[in-house]
C-alpha cells in the first residue's frame, strides 16, 4: 500500500515556496478550484462544508461534550448485542461465555443525525460470588457518568432479586431510565416483556437485540429526552482550560495534581488505584488559571479487582469528553506497558491534544548504574512504542518532589494553540497543490488520483477535508499530515485528514 517514505523524493522547496507566496493570489487560486468542483456530483454534506469555507477563518470550532447513554444490566442479558445493534456494526465483542466483553467500554453513536456516546458495561463481568454487589456496583459507576441508562432484563427470564437490586439504584439516581425487555423475538412474546411493569420502572420496551425488533422505536424515545450536550461531562466554553490527567494506577497522577494544587487534595496511597472520585481542581500554573480533571477514580471493593480496568477506562472516557488536553503520565521506572499504550489511544480516539509526561525522573540518577541502563532502556522503548505521538511535547519529571513541573505549562500551551490552530483556505491549498507537484501521488491501477480541493473543515482537533478524484494510499495521506506538521507545527495535536471521493458530472 506504500510507505510514507515512498513520496518522499528527496528535500523540497515547499516551506520556502510557501512563505513567499502571495496570499491574495493563494485565496483566489482556491476560489477557482472550489468552482472547479460544480463538474462534480456533491451530496448535500459537501455543500454544507463548502459554505463554511472563507467564513470565520480564525474562528474556534467548539464541539461540546457528546451525550452519553449506558447500558447496564446482569451477565448475559444481551447488552453487547444490543450495543452492536445500535451501533449497526459489530465492534463489541459477542459470545456465549458470559464476560467476553473486553477493553473498549465507550463507543461513538449516531441516531436520527445525533451523535451521542454509548457505554457498554459488559465490560467486566462479576464473579459468581458478589454478582448481585457487582453488578450493582458497576451500574453505579455507569449511571454516575451517564446523561441516560437503558436497564437490559432478559424478559424470558424475567425480573431476578439482582435485577431488583439495580433497580432501587436506578431510581434513586433521578436520570431517565428505559427499561429494555431483551430476546422478544416476535408478537407472541409481548406478554413477557409486559410481567416487567412490575420493577416500577415504567413501560418495558420489547425488543430483540439479535434480530433488531423494536430497537428503532427504543432509541427514537431515548432521542426525546438525551440532552443535546452531556451534562455529566459539559464542556463549559471560555473559562480555564480543561486538562486530563490520565496513566495507569500508581504512575504518579495524584501526587502530579497535589504538587500542582500546591496541597494534599487527593488521597494518595501505595496501593494502587486508591484514588476515589474525579476530582475537578482549579490551580494556578505558571501565572495562569487551569481547571484539572482527575481522573483515577477506580471505585475498588471488596471482588471488585477484576473490575478495575473496567472502571480505569470508563472514568478515562468520561474525563477526555471534558479535557481539551490530556497529560498522560508514564512512570519511567517501569518498561512502557499495553495499557499506556491503551490509554494514549484513547486520547487519539478522542481527538484531543496531547503532552506525555515522564514521572520519577529523579529516579534515573547519571551516577547510578542501574539508573543509567534504565535511561538507555526508555530511550529505545520511546521510540519503538511511541513512534505514532512523536509530535507530542515531552516533559520529565518527578510529581513527588515537584522537579521541573515549570516545563508543564508551555507544553500545554503548545499542544493547546496547534489544537485550536486553523489554516486559511488560500494558505491550504497553494500547500497541497505545491506538494503534489513535487511528490505527485503514485499511479494505481493506470490511474492517478487528483486532489481537486482541500479545506479545513475544523479545529479542535485540526480537521481537513480533501476532495479526491480517487481513494489515496494511507502511507501518502500519512505523508501529506507529516509535511503539515513540518511546516505548520501542530505540535501536540493530532490532525485529522478526510476524504471525499467524488465523480465527474455526466455530461447529459
Amino acid at each position: 500500500m506504500g510507505t510514507e517514505e515512498e513520496y518522499d523524493a528527496g528535500p523540497d522547496n515547499l516551506e520556502e515556496t510557501l512563505a513567499d507566496m502571495d496570499e491574495q493570489l493563494a485565496d483566489q487560486r482556491a476560489t477557482a478550484l472550489r468552482a472547479s468542483l460544480q463538474d462534480y456530483d456533491l451530496d448535500d454534506e459537501d455543500a454544507v462544508l463548502l459554505e463554511g469555507v472563507g467564513v470565520g477563518e480564525d474562528g474556534i470550532e467548539y464541539l461540546p461534550a457528546l451525550p452519553v447513554v449506558a447500558i447496564v444490566g446482569r451477565p448475559n442479558v444481551g447488552k453487547s448485542a444490543l450495543v452492536n445493534r445500535i451501533l449497526g456494526r459489530r465492534e463489541a465483542v459477542v459470545e456465549d461465555t458470559p464476560g467476553v466483553t473486553r477493553d473498549r467500554v465507550t463507543y461513538k453513536a449516531e441516531w436520527l443525525d445525533r451523535r451521542f456516546s454509548l457505554v457498554d458495561t459488559g465490560g467486566w463481568e462479576p464473579d459468581a460470588r458478589g454478582i448481585d454487589a457487582s453488578v450493582a456496583a458497576q451500574a453505579e459507576v455507569a449511571i454516575d457518568l451517564s446523561d441516560v441508562v437503558l436497564f437490559v432484563v432478559d424478559a424470558m427470564v424475567g425480573a431476578t432479586a439482582t435485577d431488583e437490586h439495580v433497580v432501587k439504584l436506578l431510581r434513586k439516581s433521578g436520570k431517565p431510565v428505559f427499561l429494555v425487555a431483551n430476546k422478544i423475538d416476535d408478537a407472541r412474546q409481548e406478554p413477557e416483556a409486559a410481567a416487567l411493569w412490575n420493577l416500577g420502572l415504567g413501560e418495558p420496551h420489547p425488543v430483540s437485540a439479535i434480530h433488531g425488533r423494536g430497537v428503532a422505536d427504543l432509541l427514537d424515545e431515548v432521542m426525546k429526552v438525551l440532552p443535546t450536550v452531556s451534562a455529566v461531562a459539559s464542556a463549559e466554553i471560555g473559562g480555564p482550560r480543561r486538562v486530563a490527567i490520565l496513566g495507569r494506577p500508581n504512575v504518579g497522577k495524584s501526587s502530579l495534581l497535589n504538587k500542582a494544587a500546591g496541597e494534599e487534595r487527593v488521597v494518595v496511597n501505595e496501593l494502587a488505584g486508591t484514588t476515589r472520585d474525579p476530582v475537578d481542581e482549579i490551580v494556578e500554573l505558571g501565572g495562569k488559571m487551569w481547571r484539572l480533571v482527575d481522573t483515577a477514580g477506580i471505585r475498588r471493593r471488596v471482588h471488585l479487582s477484576q473490575g478495575a480496568d473496567f472502571y480505569a477506562s470508563l472514568r478515562t472516557s468520561a474525563a477526555l469528553e471534558k479535557a481539551e488536553v490530556a497529560v498522560v503520565v508514564i512512570d519511567v521506572t517501569q518498561p512502557i506497558s499495553v495499557q499506556d499504550l491503551n490509554i494514549i489511544d484513547l486520547v487519539l480516539e478522542s481527538g484531543r491534544a496531547l503532552v506525555i509526561a515522564y514521572n520519577k525522573w529523579d529516579r534515573l540518577n547519571d551516577d547510578d548504574m542501574d539508573g543509567q541502563d534504565r535511561r538507555r532502556f526508555l530511550e529505545r522503548e520511546i521510540e519503538r512504542d511511541l513512534a505514532h505521538v512523536a509530535w507530542a511535547p515531552r516533559v520529565n519529571i518527578s510529581a513527588k518532589t515537584g522537579r521541573h513541573l515549570d516545563k508543564l505549562v508551555p507544553a500545554l500551551e503548545t499542544a493547546l494553540s496547534s489544537w485550536d490552530q486553523r489554516i486559511p483556505t488560500g494558505k491550504f491549498n497553494a500547500f497541497l497543490s505545491e506538494l503534489v507537484a513535487e511528490h505527485p501521488h503514485p499511479l494505481r491501477g493506470g490511474k492517478q488520483p487528483r486532489i481537486l480541493f482541500g479545506t479545513q473543515a475544523a479545529s479542535r482537533p485540526p480537521t481537513f477535508v480533501l476532495f479526491t478524484t480517487g481513494f489515496l494510499d494511507p502511507g501518502y495521506r500519512r505523508f501529506i499530515q507529516r509535511r503539515l506538521r513540518e511546516i505548520y507545527g501542530f505540535e501536540g495535536s493530532p490532525i485529522v485528514l478526510n476524504m471525499r471521493i467524488r465523480e465527474r458530472r455526466q455530461r447529459s
